[in-house]
Order: structure tokens, then C-alpha cells, then sequence
């Protein structure tokens, strides 16, 4: 649970997080063989089209919760069950320690509920009954006191020494710390409670609101014991579970296990209806409860924007995916639930001031919306979550003053040029800065940082501008705010390589940073300013098509200004030709203008050359290969280096905030280039060239960063 106080206290955790070497390398091993595994789970069906369709029915079901409870009510009361609608987390507890005390219960029985960490069933329970969790990673965690790391393995982070430790102190035997040793342990140990125990607390993944049923799914069977044996048996769910038929249900199913753990089928679906016969019950039948949690459910139904919340299927793969998570693992990721849609739904259900800091630990990898089995726009969600909690505590003054500042074009670009002046005494002569300026600290060492450069790309343009006849496409040039004031080398670089494809540039004056950085902390009033200055100065009726060398102004670009300026009556159609115009360079050279192997010098290089797939490119705008199949045609020795398309770890204002994740997602990447070969490295992003370069230039490695644009140009005929 998260009780930092302020984000340098959370920084604090996370660090010692960092510091365990046992979470780190199970976090490591799990993560590579998850991808793995769920590429192959999914080889046989349509993923995207599965996700779709349960993102659909999803939909349709949340706009019909009301509906579709009393229809469960109905079934379910006329096949004997009882059924409660508890309106908070208080009182969902409240009606479950009711029903025990009403049927004279001493000890509980347990499966793995999410639903009942939400409202700390067990600490409002555990007083007056004795509660036994059942399910093996819960009940090791019960037994540390601790609270879930994983929504699905919930004591992911424990190493069977621990466990083994654990199981000795509470058996009063020394135990072997073989793994199929210890399940038997815990095996013997929980049978006698499911044989005692009074009542059965389950979850509910599905509840049918068609036939009242409520559906399980699990890997060890011990939900089917703690449903089956004792005498009471209460369900409790979130309202989100219902669904209107058995159908629906079972698509989802689909997912779920491919989802969670790359496992095609899962061990256990059990499908209970009615309260069913029990010899130790009054009257030989079962006395069994659902009881529906709202905790503000109903609510977000009714949002536009965070209904598709309630899509959820508590899969847990976007912590799975997370490479945060993989750093620091769910204590750290979350409060109660974890991951991506831990970030979010700490804020419904906990409190901002849990989610406070939480959200800013979210690097906007997309590497959780990518595999979300309910299309669930988790990064975008995150930061509007975090502009909220600005909104309602207040801005910071550092993040207030940025976002006037950069949306104010003039006084932002002035404030460039006068930094190239004052850099001078720290500069190396190689582009870096050789000390960092007092306003950063020790910790941001380990990767330096580029000058500012002696000419803008604006400075540059008039003398670079091509003269061309017989063009044959328009091209608006967006060169955000690092191309044009860091690495304004890049754009000249691509410039020479769309001249060569005939296209007939424009580089608009008024253009400015795209925003992104003002989203991520949480400035989304003046991150619409800035897009509404951009569309602006690149008007869309002027150009076939905006092109931008940097992935992540790409997908800001084409995704983000529509909805900042959806409410603009003035932008909000503009905003959407703009993005229907924008794309990447590397999509429009080789796509558009057809540039490929005839281009480039018949000379191949045998220098091995890598790549760095950024977020934005391959995730944010769905570009994939296209980059690598450049490279093999430009003649250079292309080599895959290991989760190419894993983050850098620069993530914008992420690696300011959380310097000590950013350096470990740069070593883990580097460390995968190196072992490659690589003599250069490529990359379609000026902000991950930035981390990479600066990194590599620290550690010493012998390798050089550019963006693809600059290898591209220099292999022209």
C-alpha cells in the first residue's frame, strides 16, 4: 500500500525496490518469458479483432449495469440466492461480517479476490472471525501481512527461500525450499481449514445476468473447495462483472489466460447457479450470497472518458508488460490493484492522495494499452488522471511557470538561444555539457547531456531550403522543440532525403514544442494552448502530409490534438485533418515516397547497426519494421538486439522525476545493444537519441547513436 507522503518520500521506495537484487532478476525472468508465452497463446486467433469485440460487449454492458443487476437478482433469487447491492467498500464488509454472524460462522474459507482487497475484507473480518486465505500466493502473503504484488500472482516477488522460511516458522518444521516440496506443504496445512471453515468468501469473474450465475476462473482449484464445502457461501463482486449472457462471458474467457500468463486454457472455470446441495447445511442445501460492490462504479459508468474502465478483466498483464513494474515490482506500482489500471483505479477507489504519486511513476510506454484484452487507453487515462489530481490540489509553481512559459512561442525560443550562451563555459567540444548545472543532482549523472546547438534548424532553413521543380507532394515539416534547438543536424539529414524523393517542403515559423511534456505533467490546458498554436501554424489544407523525425510528436501529434481541442470550436475540425496528415519519417519515406534499395550506394557497410524501436513509433502509431527495413535496404548490417521495442527509459519528464528507473531501462537496453555487436545504433526518436547517446557516452561504450534519418542521408547515390 502506498503511504508516502510526497513524491521525493515515494522515490525514496522505489529505490529500495531497485535495490533488491531477488525482485529485480524474478521480475526479469517472468517478464521474458510472459511475452514470450503470450505471443504464442494468441498465434491461433485474431488478437486485435478479440480485443475489439470484448471491448464492445464490454461497452454495451456498461451502459446497461442497472439493468443487468436486477435482471441478476431475479435469476438468482428465484435459484435461492441472496442477493446485496453494497453501495461502499464499509459496507460491502459490513453485509458479509452480517451474514456471518447471522449464520454463527467461527472460521472463513478464502479465494482470491481482488474485489475484497479493495475493501480490506480480511482487516474487517480477521477481529472477530478467524479467515484463512487459500489460494497459495495469498496465503503466503496473509502469513508476511503484506498486501498483493501482482493482481494474478500475487507473491510474485518472493523467492522460494523466503517461502520455504515462511513455511518452517508457521509448520514449526524445517522445510526444503523445493518448490513442489512447499506446495504440498501448503497443501496439508490449508485442507483442514476448507474441511472447518464455516463459509466460502469467493470473487466472481463473470456474473451472468441471464441465468443469475457467477463464473470463477483459476489455476489451483481451491475457489471449487472454499464454493463447495462450507456451509455459506458469499460472492463478492464489483458491479463491472455483470454481463448480460453466457456468451459474452466466454469470449472474454478467450482472453483471460493468454492475458494473465500466456496460458491458453486456464486449470479451473467453475460456473455456480443457485445455492446447491450441502450435507452440513440446515435442510441439506447450501445458504449462499452475492453481494454487488458499486464504490463509485455506477458513477464512472456515467463518465465518457473513464467508463471503459469498467472493461477491466483483472488479467493483470499491463503491470506484466510495464517496464516500471518490471523495475520495482506492485508494492511499488500500485496501491491495492496494480499496474496501469492500478494507477487509475487508486484514484476512484483509494483517494487521490494514494494515487498522488503513483501516477507519475507511468512512463507512457504504451506498452500496456498495446496488450490491455479490453482496449482500455491506459496511458492516456493515467495522464488525465494526473491533470485531475493538479486540478484539485493545486498546480506546483515549477509546473504552473513551464507551461506558460512554452506556450508562449517567443519567450520559450528566446530562453533557448540565451541558454546556448550560457553553456558555453560547460561545453566539451563533442556536444555534451561536461557538468551538470546546479539544478540537477548527482543522481541524473548517469547519462550526458547535448548542448544547445550554435544554429536552430529555423536558422538554417532558408539556406537549406530545397529548390525544386515538378514536386510532387506537399510537406509540412514539424521539427518539435529538440530537432530544432538540439539536433537540428537530424532535419537537415532528413531534408536531403525527402529532396531526393521529390518532395516540396515548408518549415512554418510559428510552430512550436508539440505539448507532450505539458501532458505529462499534468498542464493539459496549456498543452491545448500549444496544440492550438501548432494546427495553427501548420495548417493542414496547405500539405499533403506533416511529417515529423520524432515518434513521440508524432503520436501527440495524431492522437493527443484532437482531443485537446475537441472542444474548440474553432480548432476542433482543423485538429482532426491535422491529424489525419501527420506521419513519420520513416513511414513516409519508404511507404510514400517509395525511397528503397535502388537509392541508396550499391556499397554495403559491414559495420553492425542496431535498433532502438521507440514507444511512440512502434505502439503509439503502430509502425512496425518499417525502420529496420530501411536499414537493410540503405546496405548497412542490420542486427536485432533483444526487446528492441522496450523502452529506453527517457519517457520525457519521467526521467527527471524517477532518474534512478530512467538509468536502469537505459543500462538494460544498452547492455542488450552491446551484446549484439552493434557499432551504431539507430533510432527514429531525437528524445531517445538523447538517452541512448548520453548514455552510451557515459558508460564508455563503443558505439555511436543517430537518428535513422542521418545514416539514410549519408547512404544516398
Amino acid at each position: 500500500m502506498q503511504k508516502s507522503t510526497n513524491l521525493s518520500e515515494y522515490r525514496k521506495s522505489c529505490q529500495e525496490a531497485l535495490g533488491d537484487d531477488f525482485l529485480r532478476e524474478a521480475m526479469d525472468k517472468f517478464a521474458t518469458a510472459y511475452r514470450a508465452n503470450r505471443v504464442n497463446a494468441f498465434a491461433d486467433m485474431h488478437e486485435k479483432e478479440l480485443i475489439a469485440e470484448i471491448a464492445e460487449s464490454k461497452d454495451a454492458a456498461i451502459a446497461r449495469l442497472p439493468e443487468l443487476f436486477e435482471q441478476f437478482r431475479a435469476k438468482a433469487e428465484a435459484a435461492g440466492v441472496k442477493v446485496h447491492l453494497a453501495r461502499t467498500a464499509g459496507e460491502a464488509n459490513e453485509i458479509i461480517a452480517r451474514i456471518a454472524r447471522d449464520n454463527g460462522v467461527k472460521k472463513i474459507v478464502k479465494s482470491k479476490s481482488m474485489t475484497a482487497e479493495e475493501t480490506l475484507l480480511n482487516h474487517a473480518l480477521e477481529d472477530e472471525f478467524e479467515v484463512v486465505e487459500t489460494d497459495l500466493g495469498e496465503w503466503i502473503i496473509q502469513l508476511r501481512h503484506e498486501g498483493p504484488s501482482h493482481m494474478v500472482m500475487p507473491a510474485i516477488h518472493l523467492s522460494r527461500h523466503q517461502v520455504r522460511d515462511l513455511f518452517s516458522e508457521v509448520t514449526g518444521q524445517q522445510q526444503e525450499s523445493d518448490i513442489q516440496k512447499l506446495v504440498k506443504v501448503a497443501r496439508r496445512e490449508l485442507r483442514r481449514h476448507y474441511a472447518e471453515a464455516d463459509m466460502g468468501i469467493s470473487g466472481a469473474n463473470f456474473a451472468i445476468a441471464e441465468t443469475g450465475s457467477i463464473g470463477l476462473v483459476t489455476n489451483e482449484g481451491n475457489a471449487r473447495l472454499v464454493t463447495t464445502l462450507p456451509r455459506v457461501h458469499v460472492a463478492l463482486c464489483g458491479l463491472d462483472k455483470l454481463t448480460p449472457s453466457i456468451h459474452d462471458a466466454l469470449r472474454v474467457l478467450k482472453a483471460l489466460p493468454r492475458n494473465a500468463t500466456g496460458q491458453a486454457l486456464t486449470s479451473y472455470v467453475t460456473w455456480i447457479t443457485g445455492a446447491n446441495e450441502c450435507a452440513t447445511a440446515e435442510g441439506g442445501r447450501k445458504e449462499m450470497h452475492v453481494v454487488f460492490l458499486d464504490n463509485g462504479r455506477s458513477a464512472m459508468a456515467e463518465d465518457p472518458d473513464f467508463a471503459q474502465v469498467l472493461r477491466c478483466v483483472r488479467c493483470g498483464a499491463c503491470a506484466n508488460v510495464c517496464p516500471v513494474y518490471r523495475l520495482v515490482g506492485g508494492h511499488k506500482m500500485g496501491h491495492i490493484y496494480i499496474g496501469a489500471i492500478g494507477l487509475i483505479l487508486t484514484y476512484f477507489f483509494h483517494g487521490r492522495d494514494k494515487a498522488r504519486n503513483l501516477v507519475q511513476n507511468c512512463i507512457n510506454c504504451g506498452a500496456c494499452k498495446e496488450v490491455c484484452a479490453a482496449g482500455i487507453d491506459l496511458p492516456r487515462l493515467i495522464k488525465e488522471i494526473h491533470s485531475r489530481i493538479l486540478d484539485e490540489d493545486g498546480h506546483p509553481t515549477y509546473s504552473d511557470l513551464l507551461g506558460k512559459l512554452m506556450k508562449n512561442r517567443k519567450l520559450f525560443h528566446t530562453l533557448l538561444r540565451t541558454a546556448k550562451l550560457g553553456q558555453a563555459p560547460l561545453k566539451d567540444g563533442e556536444g555534451f555539457l561536461r557538468h551538470l548545472p546546479l539544478m540537477f543532482f548527482k543522481e541524473h549523472n548517469y547519462r550526458a547531456l547535448p548542448t544547445i546547438a550554435e544554429k536552430p534548424f529555423r536558422d538554417m532553413w532558408k539556406e537549406i531550403e530545397p529548390k525544386l521543380t515538378g514536386t510532387k507532394l506537399r510537406v509540412g515539416l514539424f521539427a518539435g522543440c529538440v530537432q530544432d534547438f538540439v539536433y537540428p543536424e537530424q532535419m537537415a539529414a532528413a531534408v536531403k532525403v525527402m529532396d531526393h524523393g521529390k518532395a516540396h517542403m515548408d518549415f512554418p515559423m510559428e510552430q512550436s514544442c508539440c505539448g507532450l511534456p505539458l501532458q505529462m505533467m499534468g498542464e493539459t490546458a496549456h498543452a491545448a494552448e500549444v496544440a492550438a498554436q501548432n494546427v495553427a501554424a501548420l495548417d493542414p489544407a496547405r500539405y499533403d502530409y506533416i511529417v515529423t523525425l520524432c515518434a513521440s510528436c508524432a503520436s501527440q501529434l495524431k492522437h493527443s490534438y484532437p482531443r485537446l481541442l475537441a472542444d474548440d470550436p474553432a480548432m476542433s475540425l482543423k485538429a482532426k485533418q491535422f491529424a489525419d496528415k501527420v506521419i513519420d519519417f520513416s513511414s513516409f519515406v519508404r511507404d510514400v515516397l517509395g525511397i528503397g534499395a535502388d537509392d541508396f550506394q550499391n556499397v554495403a557497410v559491414t559495420t553492425k547497426t542496431a535498433y532502438h524501436a521507440p514507444c511512440h513509433l512502434c505502439r503509439g502509431l503502430g509502425v512496425v519494421g518499417t525502420s529496420q527495413e530501411l536499414i537493410s535496404d540503405s546496405g548497412l548490417d542490420y542486427v536485432k538486439a533483444d526487446e528492441e521495442d522496450v523502452c529506453c527509459g527517457f519517457g520525457g519528464t519521467f526521467s527527471m522525476k524517477f532518474p534512478e528507473e530512467s538509468k536502469e531501462l537505459l543500462n538494460k537496453k544498452l547492455d542488450n545493444v552491446a551484446k549484439t555487436g552493434a557499432k551504431q545504433l539507430l533510432t527514429d526518436c531525437p528524445g531517445c537519441v538523447m538517452q541512448l547517446r548520453g548514455g552510451a557516452r557515459r558508460r564508455g561504450d563503443d558505439l555511436q547513436v543517430r537518428h535513422i534519418a542521418e545514416a539514410l542521408a549519408e547512404r544516398l547515390k
